[in-house]
């Protein structure tokens, strides 16, 4: 099978960035596109990520792949939509809503914007979690007229949270989650950001618009398939997220209340053994293990465990009992913002979505 070729749009932001470390050498999408404003548009890509100063504003720890670096980056709205397979889109909300109905039109789209996550039609995918909402890319497809579809991510608050629940409500049900975030300052982004002097010695205790969104996005993911659309899981979310001075990773606590009762051990079973089929397909992106669960009471920690099987897995411990809801557990996970919470997982799914035949 040939390679798909895909642009990337909004290339030269923070989430562009995560987008092409994450498909350099990439053995099934060839990045043929980079797109980007006005601003950036016709200049070699090591060029539109200089600042005046002459400093090389690439914030990825990995290094730019050469492939990228002498590519010649386009103004966003000139790439015809069919001269890819597959799109990536990296935008702010206001950008997104605009530009990838455009592509949408013609070829998927892969989205780390919220601009669509809640339309009735569009799911809010995490690869191994949610696949048999894949389906309504069609209903999509059908409702819009559009050869393409639009598929986003969840914030990447809620995917860490959304996949420890997921192996829970399959199989104990769940009734009422409780969750504070203490969230990496590379979720803010670098523009406007959260700059030193907020969060040095500091916790911020109020994101904008976070808590709604995990809220909304968990139980729409956990939700059911139905003709009308997705049905939300029928369990209740309150969420406090906050803002930490650690790099990057979203640190967790969470307290679940279940429709029965458990053990620990079956818990963590229930972990352990979720997403063993869809790890097993091999994606290139995959981790070995979708969660991954650590006895040690000192774990996980974001600065030990963030880049765990390259920030694919979510890592989780400090399981006990709760006394308060109903059937009740409580415990810690660590998810990476910028990998699977991200860009990253945006091309997991991608792999899965080619492999089901829904790209290329």
């Amino acid at each position: 099978m040939s390679r798909l070729k895909a642009a990337v749009v909004g290339a030269t932001g923070l989430a562009g960035q995560q987008f092409l470390t994450a498909l350099a050498d990439h053995p099934l999408f060839d990045v043929t596109v980079l797109a980007a404003s006005a601003r950036t548009a016709g200049k070699k890509y090591k060029d539109a990520i200089k600042a005046a100063s002459g400093a090389v504003q690439w914030f990825c720890t990995e290094p730019l792949a050469e492939q990228f670096a002498e590519m010649t980056v386009q103004l966003a709205d000139d790439v015809p939509p069919t001269s890819v397979d597959v799109v990536f889109t990296a935008l702010e909300s206001d950008a997104a809503a605009v530009i990838e109905p455009r592509f949408a039109e013609y070829v998927p789209v892969l989205s780390t914007a919220s601009a669509f996550r809640y339309e009735d039609d569009v799911p809010v995918l995490i690869p191994g979690v949610n696949a048999h909402q894949l389906p309504l890319l069609r209903a999509q497809q059908a409702r819009r007229g559009w050869k393409g579809f639009v598929a986003p991510n969840p914030n990447c608050t809620t995917v860490g949270l959304a996949m420890t629940l997921a192996p829970l409500h399959e199989r104990f049900g769940v009734q009422s989650v409780l969750m504070t975030s203490m969230q990496g300052v590379s979720g803010a982004g670098r523009s406007p950001g959260v700059i030193a002097l907020d969060i040095i010695d500091n916790v911020i205790p109020h994101i904008k618009g976070e808590e709604e969104k995990v809220e909304a996005e968990t139980r729409k993911i956990l939700g059911t398939l139905t003709d009308a659309g997705i049905e939300p899981a029928p369990f209740r979310v309150s969420a406090t997220c906050t803002r930490v001075p650690v790099l990057e990773s979203h640190t967790e606590s969470v307290y679940v209340g279940l429709n029965q009762a458990v053990t620990l051990d079956e818990v963590k079973q229930a972990w352990a053994e979720w997403g063993r089929d869809f790890v097993a397909l091999g994606h290139y992106t995959s981790p070995k293990k979708l969660i991954t669960y650590h006895e040690d009471p000192f774990r996980p920690q974001p600065r030990i465990d963030r880049l765990a099987e390259d920030g694919m897995t979510t890592s989780v411990g400090r399981l006990r009992e709760d006394s308060v809801l109903p059937n009740g557990i409580k415990y810690v996970l660590v998810s990476h913002n910028t990998k699977m919470g991200a860009a990253k997982g945006v091309v997991l799914m991608g792999e899965e979505l080619a492999r089901q035949g829904y790209i290329g």
